[in-house]
């Protein structure tokens, strides 16, 4: 077992805790309180190649690993948990699909964008009667022979007004139930594609939320991705990767909590001293610090699988399921620390704690989680 980074590994994570602190930081309770997309943080995020983290070079990516992406995505999210979801669902469930499933001239007419960060991508799976449910699609893809009618609505669909490349999930044979579902590459301004409103959210509120409506939107057939029926697999497949990434944004607002929980404690005096020299916190540091470093490890470890090409659903589940709990536990204690001055938005905690909860819930909710684990350990 070896717990050392390599220097690449180093370099890439300074490089993000250098972005992070200096150009995330500056308008952070802004955004969140205007519910401000960070475009040109996200523009100059795919300039340092962090859209692409661990796409290939061939098709405008960086190479670089997924433990590589754990550490970036823990250094972003200790900032900026909205801007590192467009930097998640960019890498793990867009580029990593098309990378693995997409067809040459899918890759080269979509993916080099993408991972360039010329253009952003959107992952479409849950819909208003389907989202734990994800077998439940009822978007259509009507085979039309040359093309798919695309009929339906998805919802909760991160970067849904940002993006220009869409994946769409929609059941073509609905008598073959979950093995007739189809995946999409939509593009932006297909005619009778259409974005709703953003949703107003207790967290994340800088990353643009929305539901996206297809009436009869013709979807060429060279924009099916994988066999006819595989869009079920393909999405399954796709978001176990993607919970590496959102274990890791877990990972990373814990770690932004504690890390201002501790530089509160040592600052602030109460009864004649600081309270960092009071039993009480020094208990709450205590338990924050090995809940968060037993998250990174887990985090850390399904990265490694996936790196070596072992078996990572477990491991990935596994990961996403305690990091945001403790994503949850360490903010709320955080708060708590801080007292009054942590339930105001200029001591960042409390926003913090906010953009917490969406990691148990989004990419598989905690509950879902425990399934693919039970089914796993039951084998």
């Amino acid at each position: 077992m070896n717990f050392e980074f390599t220097e690449e590994q180093l370099m890439v994570r300074h490089a993000a805790r250098d972005f992070a602190q200096n150009e995330l930081k500056p308008g952070v309770i802004d955004r969140d309180e205007h519910q401000k997309f960070p475009a040109e943080q996200i523009k100059k995020l795919g300039e340092l190649g962090f859209m692409g983290l661990m796409t290939a070079e061939q098709y405008g990516g960086s190479s670089m690993d997924t433990v590589s992406y754990v550490l970036v995505m823990e250094e972003l999210s200790k900032v900026d948990a909205s801007a590192s979801v467009v930097i998640s669902v960019n890498n793990s469930l867009v580029c990593y699909g098309l990378e693995k499933y997409g067809t040459e001239e899918q890759k080269q007419k979509y993916l080099i964008p993408l991972a360039k960060g010329e253009k952003i991508g959107a992952f479409c799976l849950s819909e208003p009667e389907a989202g734990s449910d994800a077998t439940s699609q009822r978007t259509t893809a009507i085979d039309m022979g040359d093309h798919y009618l695309l009929n339906g609505t998805k919802n909760w669909i991160t970067n849904g007004n940002s993006a220009s490349t869409y994946l769409v999930m929609a059941q073509t044979d609905a008598s073959k139930k979950h093995h007739g579902i189809n995946a999409l590459i939509v593009e932006r301004g297909m005619e009778g594609f259409t974005i709703g409103p953003k949703e107003n959210k207790m967290g994340i509120r800088g990353s643009d939320t929305h539901s996206l409506m297809f009436t009869d939107v013709k979807v060429p057939k060279e924009n099916r991705i994988g066999e006819e029926g595989f869009g079920f697999t393909f999405a399954m497949t796709t978001l176990e990767g993607g919970r590496i990434g959102i274990a890791s944004q877990a990972l990373g607002i814990a770690s932004g909590a504690y890390e201002l929980a501790v530089q509160y404690a040592k600052e602030r005096k109460a009864f004649g001293k600081t309270i960092a020299n009071l039993q009480s916190i020094q208990f709450k540091l205590a338990d924050m610090a090995t809940e968060i470093e037993a998250a990174r490890l887990m985090c850390l470890k399904a990265a490694w699988l996936k790196d070596h090409h072992l078996p990572y659903g477990q491991a990935s589940a596994m990961a996403k399921l305690f990091a945001s709990k403790v994503a949850m536990d360490t903010t709320i204690e955080a708060v708590q620390i801080h007292g009054g001055y942590g339930f105001v938005k200029e001591f960042h905690v409390e926003r913090l704690m906010r953009d917490a909860k969406i990691t148990q819930i989004y990419e598989g909710t905690s509950e879902i989680q425990k399934i693919v684990i039970s089914r796993e350990v039951l084998k």
